[in-house]
């Protein structure tokens, strides 16, 4: 099979006939052979419904209903489980994003060998309110991940390899972060591509909301910190914990060693306790105790887990 179009959806009933006709047309129009698996994310009209009367009519369309809705991501992952085809597509069910870049995207994975390629919407549709702080979140997500080229980490419209999908896991709300995912597991070749952004035709968006801004920097650092970090802790922890440590024990000793002077010449002095500078140290020298043992039971949990040693071999000869 050449292409899954996975499409994660959420109360888009006015939408789904529509686009699915515009994804057969394409299709039919290349000669590809597809499937598009529907993600009904709890949705609480029609959605199901219509992806039901889809399937009875083309063998193509699959379907996967969620009892609640999860979010963008566990909708991704499960689509991402299901899919068949060589080249997976994922888009939007809200017809902002065009089928009509599916030929290319796919060429782009098939001949020019890339593992991913993310659309950019260059002119975009979207308030003011939603285009600024998005701009301001890819810049932050170019630097952190270290991904230059990509101007749009969070556009819908993305193609990947089979293996890509197959070797990452979406969780949470991490959808945001998937060529970050894929960099991370090996899968270095991510294209961009300018898509054509339409203005939404039927209702309102159904993923996101003000949050999804303050959440998205957050699993943008623990992204990061589990990428740098994650199967060694101590690295981080450990050498933190042992700075503080350290720094707290020289500073101790200085103090101890002034009043010893003091008292040595005969100068007025005052009890180490009596002084702000030793629970300062000793506040210092606990929390660099408390930082080590925290690197140091990570690095047990790390050895013990059973996913330590799950690397992704690309070949086998």
């Amino acid at each position: 099979m050449d292409i899954s179009v996975v499409i994660p959806l959420f109360n888009e009933e006015e939408s789904i006939p529509e686009l699915y006709s515009w994804i057969e047309r394409v299709m039919n129009a290349h000669g590809f052979t597809y499937e598009v698996i529907f993600v009904n994310d709890g949705s609480t009209d029609r959605s199901w419904q219509l992806i039901e009367d889809l399937q009875e009519k083309h063998s193509c369309v699959k379907g996967i209903k969620f009892r609640r809705n999860y979010g963008k991501s566990p909708a991704l992952y499960c689509g991402f489980k299901k899919a068949e085809g060589d080249v997976v597509i994922t888009m939007d069910a809200d017809l902002q994003d065009s089928p009509d870049e599916i030929p290319e995207l796919y060429r782009m994975i098939v001949t020019d060998g890339f593992d991913l390629v993310s659309g950019y919407k260059q002119k975009r549709y979207d308030p003011l309110s939603k285009t600024i702080p998005t701009k301001l979140f890819n810049a932050t997500a170019r630097k952190v991940s270290g991904i230059k080229n990509l101007h749009d980490f969070n556009c819908g419209l993305k193609a990947y390899r089979k293996e890509v999908v197959k070797s990452i896991e979406v969780y949470g709300e991490m959808h945001r972060y998937i060529p970050y995912l894929a960099k991370n597991a090996g899968f270095d070749k991510i294209g961009e591509k300018v898509v054509h952004h339409q203005a939404r035709k039927y209702g309102k968006t159904k993923f996101g909301g003000l949050n999804r801004f303050f959440n998205g920097y957050l699993d943008l650092i623990s992204l990061w910190f589990l990428s740098k970090f994650g199967v060694k802790p101590m690295h981080i922890f450990g050498f933190l914990g042992s700075i503080m440590f350290i720094l707290g024990f020289i500073a101790t000793g200085v103090i101890g060693v002034n009043k010893l002077y003091d008292m040595y010449c005969g100068n007025d002095y005052r009890l180490i306790t009596d002084s702000p500078y030793f629970y300062i140290a000793l506040t210092t020298m606990i929390l660099g105790t408390q930082l080590f043992l925290t690197g140091f039971l990570g690095e047990l949990i790390s050895r013990n887990s059973p996913e330590r040693n799950n690397y992704l071999i690309e070949k086998e000869i």
